[in-house]
Protein backbone atom coordinates (compact mmCIF):
# COMPACT_ATOMS: atom_id res chain seq x y z
CA UNK A 1 0.00 0.00 0.00
CA UNK A 2 1.19 3.54 -0.79
CA UNK A 3 -0.21 7.05 -0.70
CA UNK A 4 0.52 10.65 -1.68
CA UNK A 5 -1.58 13.52 -0.27
CA UNK A 6 -1.51 17.30 -0.57
CA UNK A 7 -0.73 19.12 2.67
CA UNK A 8 -3.03 22.01 1.78
CA UNK A 9 -6.55 21.86 0.41
CA UNK A 10 -7.53 23.15 -3.03
CA UNK A 11 -8.93 26.65 -2.57
CA UNK A 12 -10.12 27.22 -6.16
CA UNK A 13 -13.85 26.78 -6.69
CA UNK A 14 -13.34 25.52 -10.25
CA UNK A 15 -10.16 23.65 -11.09
CA UNK A 16 -8.31 21.20 -13.35
CA UNK A 17 -6.11 18.37 -12.07
CA UNK A 18 -3.70 16.71 -14.47
CA UNK A 19 -1.66 13.75 -13.28
CA UNK A 20 0.91 11.67 -15.12
CA UNK A 21 1.09 8.14 -13.77
CA UNK A 22 2.49 4.74 -14.64
CA UNK A 23 1.08 1.30 -13.96
CA UNK A 24 3.49 -1.50 -14.82
CA UNK A 25 4.75 -4.87 -13.69
CA UNK A 26 5.46 -8.36 -14.88
CA UNK A 27 2.89 -9.34 -17.49
CA UNK A 28 3.50 -13.07 -17.06
CA UNK A 29 1.27 -13.31 -13.97
CA UNK A 30 -1.86 -11.81 -12.52
CA UNK A 31 -1.68 -8.18 -11.49
CA UNK A 32 -3.72 -5.70 -9.49
CA UNK A 33 -5.36 -4.03 -7.83
CA UNK A 34 -4.96 -0.45 -9.10
CA UNK A 35 -4.79 3.09 -7.80
CA UNK A 36 -7.23 5.81 -6.80
CA UNK A 37 -7.39 9.60 -7.12
CA UNK A 38 -9.16 11.43 -4.31
CA UNK A 39 -10.77 14.85 -3.86
CA UNK A 40 -12.17 14.50 -0.35
CA UNK A 41 -12.87 16.47 2.80
CA UNK A 42 -10.44 14.32 4.82
CA UNK A 43 -6.90 13.19 4.01
CA UNK A 44 -4.50 10.38 4.80
CA UNK A 45 -6.78 7.88 6.54
CA UNK A 46 -5.87 4.29 5.66
CA UNK A 47 -8.64 1.90 4.73
CA UNK A 48 -9.83 -0.89 2.41
CA UNK A 49 -10.71 1.23 -0.66
CA UNK A 50 -7.47 1.22 -2.66
CA UNK A 51 -5.67 2.06 0.57
CA UNK A 52 -8.03 4.85 1.72
CA UNK A 53 -10.89 4.89 4.21
CA UNK A 54 -14.38 3.72 3.30
CA UNK A 55 -17.47 5.91 3.76
CA UNK A 56 -15.51 8.89 2.48
CA UNK A 57 -16.98 12.30 1.66
CA UNK A 58 -16.01 13.64 -1.74
CA UNK A 59 -14.89 12.24 -5.07
CA UNK A 60 -12.99 9.02 -5.68
CA UNK A 61 -11.75 8.02 -9.14
CA UNK A 62 -10.61 4.39 -9.25
CA UNK A 63 -8.22 3.06 -11.89
CA UNK A 64 -8.97 -0.61 -11.38
CA UNK A 65 -6.80 -3.29 -12.98
CA UNK A 66 -8.30 -6.37 -11.34
CA UNK A 67 -11.90 -7.58 -11.65
CA UNK A 68 -13.48 -8.92 -8.47
CA UNK A 69 -16.49 -10.29 -10.37
CA UNK A 70 -17.97 -10.86 -13.80
CA UNK A 71 -18.73 -7.77 -15.89
CA UNK A 72 -19.88 -6.87 -19.38
CA UNK A 73 -16.98 -4.43 -19.72
CA UNK A 74 -13.24 -5.08 -19.90
CA UNK A 75 -10.37 -4.28 -17.54
CA UNK A 76 -8.46 -2.09 -16.82
CA UNK A 77 -11.50 0.00 -15.90
CA UNK A 78 -11.94 3.55 -14.59
CA UNK A 79 -14.93 4.39 -12.43
CA UNK A 80 -15.90 7.31 -10.17
CA UNK A 81 -17.93 7.57 -6.98
CA UNK A 82 -19.28 10.64 -5.16
CA UNK A 83 -19.24 9.72 -1.49
CA UNK A 84 -21.59 11.29 1.05
CA UNK A 85 -19.68 10.10 4.15
CA UNK A 86 -22.20 7.33 4.82
CA UNK A 87 -22.40 5.07 1.75
CA UNK A 88 -19.75 2.32 1.51
CA UNK A 89 -17.87 1.50 -1.67
CA UNK A 90 -19.20 -1.56 -3.55
CA UNK A 91 -16.01 -3.60 -3.28
CA UNK A 92 -17.39 -6.94 -4.45
CA UNK A 93 -18.71 -5.51 -7.74
CA UNK A 94 -15.84 -3.07 -8.40
CA UNK A 95 -17.95 -0.01 -7.57
CA UNK A 96 -20.85 -0.70 -9.96
CA UNK A 97 -23.47 0.22 -7.36
CA UNK A 98 -21.84 3.61 -6.69
CA UNK A 99 -20.61 4.58 -10.18
CA UNK A 100 -21.47 8.04 -11.52
CA UNK A 101 -19.32 7.55 -14.64
CA UNK A 102 -16.94 4.96 -16.05
CA UNK A 103 -14.94 3.77 -19.04
CA UNK A 104 -12.59 0.96 -20.03
CA UNK A 105 -9.08 1.89 -21.15
CA UNK A 106 -5.82 -0.05 -21.34
CA UNK A 107 -3.61 2.36 -19.39
CA UNK A 108 -1.28 -0.38 -18.08
CA UNK A 109 2.17 -0.93 -19.66
CA UNK A 110 1.68 1.63 -22.46
CA UNK A 111 4.33 2.96 -24.83
CA UNK A 112 3.45 6.61 -24.11
CA UNK A 113 3.12 8.63 -20.93
CA UNK A 114 -0.27 7.96 -19.38
CA UNK A 115 -2.13 10.99 -18.03
CA UNK A 116 -5.51 11.64 -16.47
CA UNK A 117 -7.17 15.06 -16.62
CA UNK A 118 -10.02 15.99 -14.26
CA UNK A 119 -11.88 19.25 -15.00
CA UNK A 120 -14.44 20.46 -12.45
CA UNK A 121 -16.85 23.41 -12.64
CA UNK A 122 -18.95 23.72 -9.49
CA UNK A 123 -22.59 22.86 -10.07
CA UNK A 124 -21.98 22.44 -13.82
CA UNK A 125 -19.96 19.36 -14.68
CA UNK A 126 -17.10 16.98 -13.97
CA UNK A 127 -15.12 15.87 -17.03
CA UNK A 128 -12.47 13.14 -17.11
CA UNK A 129 -10.13 12.52 -20.06
CA UNK A 130 -7.28 10.05 -20.52
CA UNK A 131 -4.06 10.09 -22.55
CA UNK A 132 -2.86 6.55 -23.17
CA UNK A 133 -2.76 5.93 -26.96
CA UNK A 134 -0.54 8.73 -28.27
CA UNK A 135 1.08 11.91 -27.02
CA UNK A 136 -1.42 14.79 -26.58
CA UNK A 137 -4.28 12.60 -27.79
CA UNK A 138 -6.98 12.81 -25.14
CA UNK A 139 -9.76 10.24 -24.98
CA UNK A 140 -13.08 11.05 -23.30
CA UNK A 141 -13.75 8.80 -20.32
CA UNK A 142 -16.91 10.22 -18.75
CA UNK A 143 -18.75 13.50 -18.26
CA UNK A 144 -21.10 14.15 -15.32
CA UNK A 145 -23.44 17.16 -15.21
CA UNK A 146 -24.87 19.03 -12.20
CA UNK A 147 -22.29 17.84 -9.69
CA UNK A 148 -20.94 19.61 -6.60
CA UNK A 149 -17.89 18.52 -4.61
CA UNK A 150 -17.05 19.51 -1.02
CA UNK A 151 -15.43 22.94 -0.72
CA UNK A 152 -11.65 23.01 -0.36
CA UNK A 153 -11.01 19.27 -0.85
CA UNK A 154 -7.67 17.58 -0.33
CA UNK A 155 -6.03 15.95 -3.35
CA UNK A 156 -4.64 12.47 -2.80
CA UNK A 157 -3.39 9.33 -4.54
CA UNK A 158 -3.42 5.84 -3.05
CA UNK A 159 -2.64 2.32 -4.30
CA UNK A 160 -2.99 -1.12 -2.79
CA UNK A 161 -2.21 -4.69 -3.78
CA UNK A 162 -3.43 -7.93 -2.28
CA UNK A 163 -2.69 -11.48 -3.40
CA UNK A 164 -1.53 -10.04 -6.73
CA UNK A 165 0.92 -7.18 -7.22
CA UNK A 166 1.81 -4.39 -9.61
CA UNK A 167 3.86 -1.18 -9.72
CA UNK A 168 2.03 2.14 -9.40
CA UNK A 169 3.95 5.41 -9.88
CA UNK A 170 2.87 9.05 -9.74
CA UNK A 171 5.18 11.02 -12.05
CA UNK A 172 3.83 14.59 -11.99
CA UNK A 173 0.77 16.40 -10.62
CA UNK A 174 -0.45 19.75 -11.93
CA UNK A 175 -3.41 21.76 -10.66
CA UNK A 176 -4.76 25.11 -11.86
CA UNK A 177 -7.92 27.18 -11.68
CA UNK A 178 -10.55 26.82 -14.39
CA UNK A 179 -12.74 29.53 -15.94
CA UNK A 180 -15.91 28.67 -17.82
CA UNK A 181 -16.40 30.95 -20.85
CA UNK A 182 -20.05 31.07 -21.98
CA UNK A 183 -20.73 30.61 -25.70
CA UNK A 184 -21.47 33.69 -27.79
CA UNK A 185 -25.20 34.35 -28.34
CA UNK A 186 -26.52 33.44 -31.79
CA UNK A 187 -29.72 35.55 -31.66
CA UNK A 188 -27.77 38.65 -32.62
CA UNK A 189 -27.08 37.29 -36.09
CA UNK A 190 -30.76 36.70 -36.67
CA UNK A 191 -31.69 40.28 -35.71
CA UNK A 192 -28.97 41.66 -37.97
CA UNK A 193 -30.28 39.58 -40.86
CA UNK A 194 -33.83 40.82 -40.29
CA UNK A 195 -32.83 44.47 -40.14
CA UNK A 196 -30.72 44.16 -43.27
CA UNK A 197 -33.56 42.59 -45.24
CA UNK A 198 -36.04 45.25 -44.10
CA UNK A 199 -33.62 48.03 -44.95
CA UNK A 200 -33.04 46.40 -48.33
CA UNK A 201 -36.79 46.37 -48.99
CA UNK A 202 -37.21 50.03 -48.03
CA UNK A 203 -34.22 50.93 -50.19
CA UNK A 204 -35.73 49.22 -53.24
CA UNK A 205 -39.04 51.13 -52.82
CA UNK A 206 -37.14 54.40 -52.49
CA UNK A 207 -35.26 53.69 -55.70
CA UNK A 208 -38.48 52.88 -57.56
CA UNK A 209 -40.16 56.17 -56.57
CA UNK A 210 -37.01 58.14 -57.41
CA UNK A 211 -36.86 56.65 -60.91
CA UNK A 212 -40.60 57.29 -61.41
CA UNK A 213 -40.25 60.97 -60.43
CA UNK A 214 -37.20 61.32 -62.68
CA UNK A 215 -39.15 59.88 -65.62
CA UNK A 216 -42.08 62.26 -65.03
CA UNK A 217 -39.67 65.20 -64.86
CA UNK A 218 -38.08 64.23 -68.18
CA UNK A 219 -41.51 63.95 -69.79
CA UNK A 220 -42.59 67.39 -68.53
CA UNK A 221 -39.32 68.96 -69.66
CA UNK A 222 -39.69 67.40 -73.11
CA UNK A 223 -43.26 68.66 -73.44
CA UNK A 224 -42.33 72.26 -72.57
CA UNK A 225 -39.39 72.09 -74.96
CA UNK A 226 -41.67 70.97 -77.77
CA UNK A 227 -44.14 73.81 -76.98
CA UNK A 228 -41.31 76.39 -77.14
CA UNK A 229 -40.16 74.99 -80.46
CA UNK A 230 -43.70 75.35 -81.93
CA UNK A 231 -43.97 78.93 -80.65
CA UNK A 232 -40.72 79.94 -82.33
CA UNK A 233 -41.79 78.33 -85.60
CA UNK A 234 -44.97 80.39 -85.65
CA UNK A 235 -43.17 83.64 -84.75
CA UNK A 236 -40.51 83.31 -87.50
CA UNK A 237 -42.56 81.63 -90.19
CA UNK A 238 -41.14 84.03 -93.02
CA UNK A 239 -37.61 83.36 -92.23
CA UNK A 240 -37.04 82.51 -95.95
CA UNK A 241 -37.99 86.13 -96.94
CA UNK A 242 -34.64 87.70 -96.20
CA UNK A 243 -32.65 84.99 -97.84
CA UNK A 244 -34.95 84.79 -100.87
CA UNK A 245 -34.70 88.54 -101.58
CA UNK A 246 -30.93 88.51 -101.61
CA UNK A 247 -30.42 85.31 -103.55
CA UNK A 248 -32.97 85.80 -106.27
CA UNK A 249 -32.23 89.38 -107.10
CA UNK A 250 -35.86 90.35 -106.67
CA UNK A 251 -37.07 93.22 -104.52
CA UNK A 252 -35.26 96.43 -103.60
CA UNK A 253 -31.86 94.89 -103.01
CA UNK A 254 -31.76 93.04 -106.36
CA UNK A 255 -32.96 95.98 -108.40
CA UNK A 256 -30.46 98.32 -106.74
CA UNK A 257 -27.53 96.23 -107.87
CA UNK A 258 -28.45 95.88 -111.52
CA UNK A 259 -29.82 99.36 -112.17
CA UNK A 260 -26.93 101.19 -110.53
CA UNK A 261 -24.33 99.44 -112.63
CA UNK A 262 -26.16 99.98 -115.92
CA UNK A 263 -27.07 103.57 -115.19
CA UNK A 264 -23.56 104.56 -114.30
CA UNK A 265 -22.21 102.91 -117.41
CA UNK A 266 -24.53 104.76 -119.66
CA UNK A 267 -23.88 108.14 -117.98
CA UNK A 268 -20.11 107.69 -118.39
CA UNK A 269 -20.47 107.33 -122.08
Amino acid sequence: MGWLWSRLALTAVNFVVEVEFKVSGDSSHLFGDGLAIWLTRERKIEGPVFGNKDNFEGLGIFLDTYANGRHSYSFPHITAMLGDGKTPYDQDNDGDANSIGACSANFRRTNVATKLKVAYIKGKFLDVKLQHKAWDEWTDCFHVKNITLPLNPFLGFTAMTGDVSDAHDIITVTTYSAILIPPEPTKQKKSIFSSSSSSSGSGSWFGFFFKLLLFIGVCIGGYHGYQEYQRRQRAYGGGNFGLGGIGRGGGGFGGFGGGSYSGNKRAFK
